[in-house]
């Protein structure tokens, strides 16, 4: 394993409003995989900017050891960029062919260096990532997204980085793209830091980063060994908690018991030296002591419960606040023997390439069906006719009276300028204002939060928002079509749509790459749409 390494010491960012992002945050990232997780929001890409060198920091320094391999989520490529140019090898390949041709000038053999070899080690490249057809001289505007992203990823391979830095990438992959980085990543011996939401890829790091509140934290082993770290220190809090409850409890029980003691022996001191006859003087002296005694014992009580307080703090402050959506959404329940949706011979066409001809499809009852695919394959066009926003130019299709509900990747269904109450009233007009106070609460919109524009959301709120309105509308919908959901989600909005989706008793289709995702909410049925045919599997 390389000994490459990535240190971060006392580094300060703020936004050009002064809105700070990181204030003094220190860490060292060795050699081997790192997954960094944290909510959207939390810096995640603007710390691999600031490594990166794309953004400069307020305060502190970074220092990385040697060579630097660096993958955005969004790539600078224009779609007139050819193959060999986006890989950066353009030149060499240009020189290559003069030499080849006869020209013997000195600029070819500067130009080369060492890169005789560079089409061999590019081709290379590309068959390890699933590129291995494409065309040195093909155009990027001819290519998927996903395409795109692996050619991205082929680029910094190719530099041979010591230091890498991913920023979610397999966004827009599908499955077999994905296998392909996967295979790529397990054979990575330099110092890999990665920013994903994908659990499947996070499990193969060998360890995760966490950023929590501008402060960095490591846990050794993959996804799975961090959630059940973080799942074992959430038992330890709340333990802690009922035992700092307990023991507040207490001290203010002891502290009332002994100002209680102390206010009756008072008046029994009173009352004895009354009865003793002593002078003045003397029985006020005897007083005072008296009161100074039952002081001195409140204060230490009163010090023992402030302790006690402090420690239920601390362990309140130990504990992850949940983020869980809790829903029952009988409304949606469709009959097991329904036909939702039926569509015969279907036949679609994109230019002068069919995307899918003589497609049957069927839906029944409260199916949950996962439509996979490669990119490209016409996943999302069929969605949109399943759904009846697209009519196919062959063939039948119906569908069972019922609302049909579509989320498509960019989760444009809201109005951008109404609030997130707003918008819920404008999908369920006939749900009282209390009501639906109490349902955004359980979609975690709590307070102020409910009365924020859609527009001002991130992106896990606005996901949140829109499955309120969608599933909670009036008439509630009876099949569900989801386009790539979990895309630019982070894990704790990925989660809360799971435990939405568990409690949805209608159908619904869902076109996602995410196998970890998919066998959380409970897949019945797998289709997948390939070379114009769709097929179950």
């Amino acid at each position: 394993m390389s000994d490459a390494f990535i240190i971060c010491s006392g580094l300060t960012f703020s936004w050009p409003d002064d809105t700070p992002v990181f204030e003094d945050l220190s860490f060292t990232v060795g050699g081997g995989r790192t997954g960094l997780v944290a909510p959207n929001g939390a810096g995640k890409s603007t710390l691999l900017k600031l490594i990166a060198g794309e953004y400069r920091p307020g305060g502190g320094s970074v220092s990385v050891d040697g060579v630097l391999g660096y993958l955005p989520q969004s790539l600078p490529f224009t779609g007139r960029l050819t193959v060999a140019e986006v890989l950066g090898i353009a030149p060499v390949i240009t020189a290559l062919d003069a030499i080849e041709a006869g020209d013997a000038s000195e600029e070819h053999f500067t130009t080369i260096g060492n890169d005789w070899d560079i089409e061999e080690r590019t081709r290379a490249q590309l068959d390890r990532l699933g590129l291995g057809d494409l065309s040195l001289s093909r155009r990027l505007d001819t290519l998927s997204g996903g395409q795109v992203v692996s050619l991205g990823l082929a680029a910094q391979l190719l530099k041979r980085p010591d230091v890498l830095l991913l920023d979610e990438p397999t966004n827009n992959l599908d499955l077999d793209a994905r296998r392909h980085l996967y295979t790529v990543l397990d054979d990575w011996n330099g110092c890999l830091l990665l920013v994903s939401h994908d659990r499947a890829l996070l499990d193969r790091m060998d360890r995760i980063a966490e950023l929590d509140q501008g402060e960095i934290h490591s846990y050794g082993g993959g996804f799975t060994a961090y959630e059940e770290a973080v799942r074992g220190a959430r038992e330890v809090a709340e333990k802690n908690i009922r035992n700092a409850e307990q023991e507040v409890k207490r001290e203010k029980r002891e502290m009332q018991q002994a100002r209680e003691r102390a206010a009756k022996r008072a008046g029994n001191a009173a009352r004895n030296i009354k009865s003793a006859g002593l002078p003045k003087i003397v029985a006020g002296a005897m007083q005072r002591r008296a009161q100074e005694s039952a002081g001195k014992a409140d204060e230490t009580h009163g010090s023992r419960v402030a302790g006690a307080k402090a420690r239920l703090d601390e362990a309140g402050r130990a504990l992850r606040e949940e983020q869980k959506i809790a829903l029952e959404l009988p409304g949606t329940n469709v009959p097991a023997g329904r036909t939702v949706f039926l569509g015969e011979r279907m036949r679609v066409r994109y230019g002068e390439r069919a995307l899918f001809d003589g497609v049957d499809l069927v839906i029944r009852g409260p199916e949950r069906i996962a439509l996979t695919g490669p990119n490209g394959a016409g996943k999302s066009t069929l969605l949109r006719v399943v759904g009846g926003e697209l009519a196919p130019e062959g063939g039948e299709t119906r569908r069972a009276d019922g609302r049909v509900a579509y989320l498509s990747q960019r989760l444009d269904l809201l109005d951008a300028d109404r609030t997130v109450a707003e918008s819920l009233a404008a999908f369920a007009p006939g749900m009282l204002e209390p009501d639906r106070m109490n349902l955004l609460a359980r979609f975690l919109f709590r307070g102020a939060r409910a009365h924020l524009p859609v527009g001002v959301l991130s992106g896990g709120e606005r996901l949140r928002a829109t499955l309120a309105c969608v599933l909670c509308a009036e008439p509630a919908p009876q099949l569900l079509l989801l386009d790539e959901p979990t895309n630019n989600l982070d894990l704790v909005s990925v989660a809360q749509l799971e435990s939405a989706l568990a409690a949805y008793e209608g159908a619904f289709v869902v076109v996602s790459h995410d196998e970890r995702f998919l066998a959380e909410i409970n897949v019945t049925r797998r289709l997948r749409l390939s070379e114009g045919r769709l097929a179950e599997y």
